[in-house]
């Protein structure tokens, strides 16, 4: 991320504000789990892990199924340190052509989550409406499992993903990569894997509200302290947790802060969005702006008012409605060409 100079940059203002819609969402998404903590500090990952998993158990296999749409496996791939990496994959029910497939890394600000995370709900929502199979990684979480350990992990499930296109009836030639929040940090830094090892080949890359930036000092961190439902405190947290006292360093690398990257050129087209009221917004823009100084291809979506998740907390809201809609389109239009 570009440092400015403070002397040149006028002062920030207050926060934007929330659209009310989703202010109304977040507030009863609060009152059905009091004692959630609204900033996750070190000693808390346990306590959150427990609550969230209580409030947000992991869907089965017949729930990930939805109604039969999916034919729902399971496989382990050879993992970097001599393990396995599971792997859940969902293809479109009796589809005898190859399909386009979605290879999706799960969020949880590096540390929570797993390989049913968020799929009911967003990759096979998409996946059934563009007629495409589901891969699914489950990596290793921060801090028991620090860098590179879960970036290794995601590029290990794509490669034998791509080497086993023709077993999982997928079409290798559309094969992109997905992810939200950590998992969209870690799916942009597996496409900079996937660039600087020679492959595998990606169509393209769907970065939901991405956490790229390790440093955590850009204006819209600073702005949104409090503010967020994924502040600046929080986000210390989960960079801390993956670099422990590299975060913010002169030494991380690209691959595990892929806004750190100074090449950004030779990527797969990105699928960039973000909410205005969000830490990670000014890191996602300029990640964006980057790759199109770069040569590179990206579309750009910064939704007014939205707040981290705000898609999750308010799916009904008129501004989430259109968030899922545009990552639609450009799906049907990356993978099918309409």
């Amino acid at each position: 991320m570009t440092t400015l100079d403070p002397a040149t940059v006028a002062p920030l203002g207050p926060p934007p504000p929330f659209d009310p819609e989703l202010a109304a969402g977040l507030a009863a998404f609060r009152q059905q789990q009091p004692d959630r903590p609204t900033t996750l500090t070190p000693e808390l990952i346990p306590v959150v892990r427990r609550i969230r998993a209580a409030a947000e158990p992991p869907p089965s296999d017949a729930e990930l199924s939805c109604d039969g749409a999916f034919e729902v496996s399971h496989e382990q791939a050879p993992g970097p340190d001599g393990g396995e990496v599971p792997l859940v994959i969902c293809r479109p029910t009796g589809s005898a052509a190859p399909v386009p497939a979605i290879y999706f890394i799960h969020g949880g600000g590096m540390v929570m989550g797993d390989y049913r995370t968020g799929l009911p709900t967003g990759a096979l929502r998409w996946a059934a409406e563009v007629g495409a199979a589901v891969v699914s990684v489950q990596y290793r979480l921060a801090p028991e499992h620090p860098h590179p350990a879960p970036v290794e992990d995601c590029y290990a499930g794509l490669a034998w993903t791509a080497e086993h296109t023709t077993e999982l009836g997928i079409d290798p030639a559309r094969l992109l990569v997905a992810g939200v929040s950590a998992g969209g940090g870690l799916a942009a830094a597996v496409s900079l894997l996937a660039r600087d090892r020679g492959g595998p080949a990606l169509r393209a890359q769907l970065l939901i509200c991405p956490m790229l930036d390790d440093r955590n000092d850009s204006p819209s961190s600073r702005q949104l302290i409090g503010v967020d439902t994924w502040d600046r405190d929080s986000n210390r947290t989960g960079w801390g947790a993956l670099l422990g006292d590299r975060a913010g360093g002169p030494d991380v690398p690209p691959y595990a802060a892929p806004a750190r990257a100074v090449d950004l050129s030779g990527l797969p087209p990105a699928f960039i969005d973000v909410g205005s009221c969000e830490t990670f917004r000014d890191e996602d823009v300029d990640f964006a702006v980057r790759i199109w100084r770069a040569g590179g291809e990206a579309e750009l979506h910064v939704w007014p008012g939205g707040y981290h998740g705000f898609d999750n907390t308010a799916p009904d809201a008129e501004v989430s409605q259109a968030a899922q809609a545009a990552r639609l389109h450009w799906l049907r239009r990356v993978l099918n060409g309409q």
